[in-house]
């Protein structure tokens, strides 16, 4: 941020210099040094001053903090340009000491000053003691520049961190949702082509809750989150698709809380669950078993548990995929607010997910 430029700057340097030097300058000599025997033009001459020196001040300030803004990389400071920073401020307290006595004579219209009032000139200790007088001023107020300049460029730094991790989760979700598009599908187009030589009718309603479940898979895939009713459908049509290659063997039971339809959630998950139930679990077992699906809202969180008949074992060949993506948009989405757990509970593989209500 180019702190020079901005014109609230501008106007609290201009004002912030003027008020600096009213307090340490102008109220200083005429309440402390001078009293109540202070003439009108000492008066308002010392008025002018403060005015003179805060304006000067800020002249002056303001070209080395063009200098800092233009000049110099906060964020990759080197050791030559900290020597260049203090040149220019020496040069400035330099240019200060020559330029404040012309311009004190410019603006006493009143005849007030030191020099007309004693009739000779200012003494060379006067001098010198403006001149350090000045130097602490500049350097409090080279200080806050720093500061204000250096919390504006943490700021930025942060923001763009937070940015950058923004787009790093949009991208891995994206990965993600990628990965978990139905793979189901090829192997229910040649379940449904030989059920087309036994049942044309079962076939026909097979290809709609197909179509269906493409149709979700394609227009979710750019969302974060949808209600669990529409995810529900879904599921319900991925179920129906599995039947055929499962038969009997499937039995499939829902207990949904009706306080839990219109929360949201990621879209496909339960899905994921489900899959994840049928291949690792329905599919080992000869006769088959039950797959069971059953939401809650308790604690301020949603809590949704697929359980499926068999035993928890991770096969050879298994690269747990989907469990692993489960996880990972969990973490993205909700970070510690969410988890996820599978267990072995009494000859049931029982998958729990619970995530904020949101």
């Amino acid at each position: 941020m180019k702190l020079s430029f901005h014109k609230y700057y501008i106007l609290f340097n201009l004002l912030g210099w003027i008020l600096l030097f009213f307090f340490t300058l102008t109220i200083r000599k005429i309440y402390l040094f001078e009293g109540e025997n202070i003439s009108d033009a000492r008066f308002n001459y010392l008025w002018a001053e403060g005015i003179a020196c805060g304006f000067l001040a800020f002249i002056l300030s303001f070209v080395v903090s063009l200098f800092i803004d233009l000049k110099l990389n906060l964020s990759a400071i080197k050791r030559l340009d900290i020597l260049k920073v203090l040149s220019l401020f020496l040069l400035i307290q330099l240019l200060y000491s020559i330029l404040i006595w012309p311009l004190l004579d410019f603006v006493d219209f009143f005849g007030g000053s030191m020099p007309e009032i004693s009739g000779g000139p200012l003494t060379m200790a006067g001098r010198i003691s403006n001149f350090l007088y000045f130097g602490t001023l500049f350097i409090i107020w080279l200080f806050v520049f720093l500061t204000i300049k250096i919390y504006y460029q943490l700021k930025k730094v942060q923001l763009k961190q937070l940015q950058l991790e923004t787009n790093l989760k949009e991208s891995q979700l994206n990965t993600l949702k990628g990965q978990i598009n139905p793979h189901f599908m090829f192997n229910s187009l040649n379940n449904i082509r030989g059920l087309m030589l036994e049942d044309v009718d079962k076939a026909r309603g097979m290809l709609t809750n197909l179509s269906e479940t493409l149709r979700y898979s394609l227009t979710k895939s750019d969302v974060n989150s949808i209600s669990l009713e529409d995810e529900l459908e879904m599921v319900e049509n991925y179920v129906e698709i599995s039947k055929i290659q499962f038969e009997n063997r499937l039995q499939f039971e829902t207990h949904i809380d009706s306080d839990s339809l219109n929360k949201q959630i990621p879209p496909m998950i339960i899905q994921m669950l489900i899959e994840n139930a049928l291949k690792h679990g329905i599919s080992n077992l000869k006769n088959g078993g039950i797959v069971k699906l059953s939401t809650i809202v308790k604690d301020s969180q949603l809590q949704i548990e697929v359980a499926n008949s068999g035993t928890l074992h991770k096969s050879k060949n298994s690269t747990q995929l989907g469990l692993q993506n489960i996880k990972k948009r969990l973490e993205l989405l909700y970070g510690q607010d969410a988890s996820f757990t599978l267990k072995e509970i009494e000859d049931q593989v029982v998958a729990t997910i619970k995530m904020p209500l949101v």
